[in-house]
């Protein structure tokens, strides 16, 4: 994959949600494209462990543990750079899928909290140093649930759909600043984590999203799709990039074969 080297003053890309999954796929591939990643999770062994294995790959990572929903730490966390070239707001998830009639308003809270309010503390602690550097990039990663509903998919949607509308709000404001912002929205991707978490450790449950269907998209996958939208020349802004894998035409339109 051709990419454009990036800028002396745009070296450092913090990663949220670096434990596993995108982000760590993310983390892995922009340290190759020449970024100083900065890990961030909460599962400090995951992430410290990642660190070592880019640093052993000949690239720079450095862990950070965080909760994003917690802004006194991430204010913190701010204050540890003097300017920052990518942010990449992958922390998120999804929990349940009952319908709205009896879906836990705990659950819909903590995915907001995630996706939606992680995003906004890392953006305004960070937007600064994003400015600074005179080449910044905020990327956003959603979901094409933030772009279409899906029965037992209610709060879920409706945090992605808040990570998406943040996103088009934040360009519109900030538009004449040195930054972009990037949306990438995936649709169905097969990670370790994602559905087990969502299912509560059902593997029976996570195992049924993906049955019959070929090739989900991987981590890897968007992984390489962030990379290259964060590697054009920086005058080029990606809106917002919808990937699926081609057997899911929608979000409630999926082959399975037999």
């Amino acid at each position: 994959m051709a990419t454009a080297a990036p800028s002396a003053a745009s070296r450092i890309a913090v990663v949220t949600g670096a434990s596993s999954g995108i982000g760590a796929a993310t983390a892995r591939q922009l340290a190759a494209a020449g970024y100083r990643v900065v890990l961030t999770a909460r599962r400090k062994d995951r992430i410290e462990a990642l660190a070592e294995e880019i640093g052993k790959a000949g690239h720079q990572a450095t862990a950070y543990p965080l909760d994003v929903t917690d802004r006194a730490a991430v204010d913190e966390f701010a204050t540890a750079f003097k300017t920052i070239g990518v942010l990449v707001n992958n922390a998120g998830g999804a929990l349940g899928a009952d319908p709205v009639a009896t879906g836990d308003p705990a659950d819909w809270r903590r995915m907001y909290e995630t996706n939606v309010i992680g995003t906004l503390n890392l953006t305004q602690a960070l937007l600064p140093k994003l400015i600074e550097s005179g080449d910044g990039t905020v990327v956003v990663v959603s979901s094409t649930a933030g772009h279409g509903t899906y029965e037992g998919g209610g709060g879920y949607v409706a945090a992605k759909h808040g990570a998406h509308v943040l996103a088009e709000t934040l360009r519109l404001e900030i538009v004449g600043q040195p930054v972009r912002v990037i949306e990438v929205a995936p649709g169905m991707v097969r990670t370790e984590e994602f559905a087990l978490t969502r299912f509560g450790g059902d593997k029976e449950k996570a195992e049924k999203v993906y049955q019959g269907v070929a090739e989900p998209l991987t981590a890897d996958d968007v992984a390489e799709t962030i990379t290259w939208a964060v590697t054009r020349p920086a005058h080029v802004n990606v809106d917002l990039l919808v990937l699926r894998p081609r057997a899911q035409a929608s979000n409630t339109k999926v082959h399975r074969e037999a």
